[in-house]
C-alpha cells in the first residue's frame, strides 16, 4: 500500500474533479447529445463473499482501480477476493428516449452488472468495452447500480504486464473498473455502430442499426448525401490525406428519423512499396519512417489511468516535441479517447494484442537473447481455452479500434508469450482487417506469414540479418536506463544499460542514433521503436519519469537526431516502384 509521503504524483492529479473525473465523452467516434458520467465517488468493498454485501466499507473514485493510489483504496485484491461497487443514479427529466443502455470502457475482468437487484450483464475481458440495456430495470426514482467484479489474473485471458507480484518488467495489476461509466439514451431504431474504411481519395461508412433513410452530412463543406441502405462511400472534394505530421480529420454527422451521431473519418493508407528493390513501409502511396517509442501506458497514480485526459494529450506531445511520429501501444488496449487523440494530435499507433499464455523467462527470452530465435509454434500454449481466449480478444480489439486511422499496424504476439500458430492468427487478422501492416512475431520466433521482418535487439549492435523480401523494423531497441533520484519509484532498478548521470544518458542515445540508426536508415529499414516513452515502476529506460514530472533528454538534440534519420530515409536511393 502507498504512503501519500512517499509516492510519486503526476502534474494531472491536482486537476483531477473529484466529483465526476474523467468526464470526456468517451465515444469520440460515435457521439450523441445523450450522455451521463456515472464516475465519481461510488461504495466499495472487497470480500471473500460472492454475495453482494449489506454495508459497503470503504468508497472508491470511478474510474481509478483499487490498486492506484487516485482511486483511495490502494489494495491490491486476492485472487480469490470479489470486488463490489454501488452507487445510486437517477434519470433527468428529457434524458430518456425509448431505451436507455449503461456503459462500461473497460472492467478487470469477470463482471456482472445489476441494477435495482436484477442482473443486467456479464461480461469477462478486461480490456474492451461492454454494455446492458437496463430500461426495463428503472425505477421512477432513484435506481441502484452494483457491479460484482473478480480478477483472479489466470493465464488463460490476456492479462499483459499485470502481476500480483510487480517487479523488473512485471507491474502492477488494474483490477475492477478502470475506464469510464455512463449512460446513454436512444430510440428504439437507433445507430448501433459505424464501421469506417479509408482509402486516399474515398471513405466507405457501413453503418450498423437504424434502418430507413439516411443522411450523413460532412460538417465543414456542408455536402449531404442520402441513402437508404447500410453502406455509403464518400468523396471529398480536393481531397487531405492524414499523415502524422498533416492530421487532416473530417467531421461528419448521420441523421436518421430518429436517430443522430456525430463522428470523424480520415482519408489514408498504409502499406508496402519499393525503393530500388527494397521493400519499405509506404503511407498514403509513399515511403514512410516510422520512427517511434515504445508506450506501456501506465501512470503512477492511476496505474492503467493518467488522472486526466491531459496524461494522455502530453505523453503524445512529449514523443512528437522529440522528433517521434510513432507509438506503439505495448500489450495494452486504452480508452478510445487516448486514439482520438492520436487522431486529432498526429501520432502513428502500432497497436499490440494483449498476451496471455505462461511465461518462460528461459524460453522466452533468455535463450532468443543468446541467438535462439527460431522454433515451431504449433504445439505451443495448447490449451483450446486459452486460444480461444486470445482469438476472441484479437478479434474484439481489431473491432475496437478498425475506425481510428492512426493505427495502421498491429501485433499479434510479442517474444513468444502465448505464441500459437501465428500463421493461422495472421490470417485470421488479415482476412477481419486487410487494410493495416500485421507484424506477426515481434521480436523473434519468427514463422512463414508476416508483412514485416521483426527485430527486438537490446545487448549488441543494431545489425539485424534477413532476407530482405519484407520491410525491417526494429520494434524494440535501446532501453538505456537512468534513474532520476526523486523520481523513482522504488529502491529496485531495471533496464538495459544503465547511465549514471542524465548527460550520459543523453549522450549514448544520440550516439545510438547516430551510429546504428542512421546506418539502418541509409539502407532502408522502415521502423523504429525505442524503449522507451516513461519510465514504469523499477523500470528507468524511460525518456520521461513515471511520475511524467522530469524530460530526461533535450528535445532540440533528440529533434536534431531524428531529423537527421528522416533527411537520410528520403534520400534513399533507386526509383519507387509500384
Amino acid at each position: 500500500m502507498y504512503k501519500d509521503k512517499d509516492r510519486l504524483t503526476t502534474p494531472y492529479e491536482t486537476n483531477v474533479d473529484r466529483e465526476c473525473p474523467w468526464n470526456v465523452y468517451p465515444r469520440p467516434q460515435l457521439r450523441r447529445d445523450s450522455f451521463i458520467s456515472l464516475n465519481g465517488e461510488w461504495d466499495f468493498t472487497i470480500s471473500k463473499e460472492e454475495e453482494a454485501p449489506r454495508t459497503y466499507s470503504e468508497k472508491i473514485l470511478v474510474p481509478f482501480p483499487p490498486e492506484s493510489p487516485l482511486s483511495g483504496i490502494c489494495k491490491t485484491p486476492d485472487k480469490y477476493d470479489f470486488l463490489h461497487y454501488r452507487r445510486t443514479f437517477t434519470i433527468p427529466d428529457g434524458f430518456r428516449k425509448d431505451r436507455i443502455l449503461l456503459r462500461f470502457g473497460a472492467v478487470d475482468r469477470l463482471a456482472t452488472v445489476s441494477v435495482n437487484g436484477k442482473v443486467a450483464g456479464t461480461h469477462n475481458d478486461g480490456y474492451l468495452p461492454f454494455y446492458a440495456d437496463i430500461t426495463d430495470l428503472l425505477t421512477d426514482g432513484e435506481n441502484v447500480v452494483t457491479v460484482k467484479v473478480r480478477d483472479n489474473l489466470s493465464p488463460v485471458f490476456p492479462y499483459g504486464k499485470q502481476k500480483k507480484k510487480r517487479g523488473g518488467m512485471w507491474y502492477t495489476p488494474t483490477s475492477g473498473i478502470w475506464q469510464t461509466v455512463w449512460l446513454e439514451s436512444v430510440p428504439e431504431n437507433y445507430i448501433e455502430n459505424i464501421r469506417i474504411t479509408p482509402t486516399v481519395s474515398d471513405v466507405k461508412i457501413d453503418v450498423f442499426g437504424a434502418v430507413g433513410k439516411k443522411r450523413l452530412t460532412l460538417t465543414e463543406s456542408g455536402e449531404s448525401f442520402e441513402f437508404e441502405g447500410s453502406s455509403i462511400v464518400i468523396k471529398p472534394k480536393n481531397p487531405k490525406c492524414w499523415t502524422p505530421e498533416t492530421p487532416y480529420l473530417y467531421e461528419f454527422r448521420i441523421e436518421t428519423e430518429t436517430d443522430c451521431i456525430e463522428s470523424y473519418f480520415a482519408l489514408r493508407e498504409v502499406g508496402i512499396c519499393y525503393t530500388g528493390g527494397t521493400p519499405r513501409l509506404s503511407l498514403n502511396g509513399k515511403p514512410y519512417l516510422f520512427n517511434g517509442l515504445l508506450d506501456q501506458g501506465y501512470f503512477a497514480d492511476g496505474l492503467f489511468l493518467p488522472a486526466t485526459p491531459d496524461g494522455y494529450e502530453n505523453d503524445i506531445l512529449t514523443a512528437k516535441r522529440l522528433g517521434f511520429n510513432t507509438l506503439r501501444k505495448h500489450i495494452k488496449i486504452e480508452p478510445a479517447y487516448f486514439y482520438y487523440l492520436c487522431d486529432r494530435l498526429g501520432i502513428a499507433v502500432f497497436q499490440d494484442m494483449v498476451n496471455n499464455g505462461k511465461y518462460s523467462f528461459i524460453g522466452d527470452t533468455a535463450l532468443p537473447t543468446l541467438g535462439f530465435k527460431r522454433r515451431s509454434d504449433k504445439r505451443r500454449h495448447k490449451s483450446t481455452l486459452s486460444r480461444e481466449a486470445f482469438k476472441k480478444q484479437m478479434r474484439g480489439t481489431v473491432n475496437l479500434l478498425h475506425n481510428y486511422p492512426s493505427v495502421l499496424y498491429y501485433t499479434i504476439f510479442n517474444e513468444g508469450w502465448g505464441q500459437f500458430s501465428a500463421d493461422e492468427m495472421y490470417e485470421a487478422l488479415e482476412e477481419q482487417d486487410p487494410t493495416r501492416i500485421i507484424d506477426s512475431t515481434s521480436g523473434w520466433f519468427w514463422q512463414r506469414k508476416s508483412d514485416v521482418y521483426s527485430h527486438h535487439i537490446y545487448f549488441k549492435k543494431l545489425s539485424p540479418k534477413d532476407k530482405g523480401d519484407r520491410p525491417r523494423v526494429i520494434s524494440e531497441f535501446g532501453g538505456y536506463s537512468y534513474r532520476a533520484e526523486g523520481h523513482t519509484f522504488a529502491q529496485k532498478n531495471y533496464g538495459y544499460s544503465t547511465k549514471s548521470t542524465q548527460k550520459e544518458l543523453e549522450d549514448s542515445v544520440i550516439a545510438l542514433y547516430r551510429d546504428e540508426v542512421l546506418p539502418l536508415v541509409r539502407e532502408g529499414a522502415s521502423a523504429f521503436i525505442y524503449t522507451q516513452l516513461s519510465d514504469v515502476e523499477e523500470e528507468t529506460n524511460g525518456f520521461l519519469t513515471y511520475d511524467r514530472q522530469l524530460l530526461k533528454v533535450s528535445p532540440e538534440r533528440m529533434q536534431e537526431a531524428n531529423a537527421a534519420l528522416t533527411e537520410a530515409f528520403h534520400a534513399f536511393d533507386g526509383e519507387d516502384e509500384a
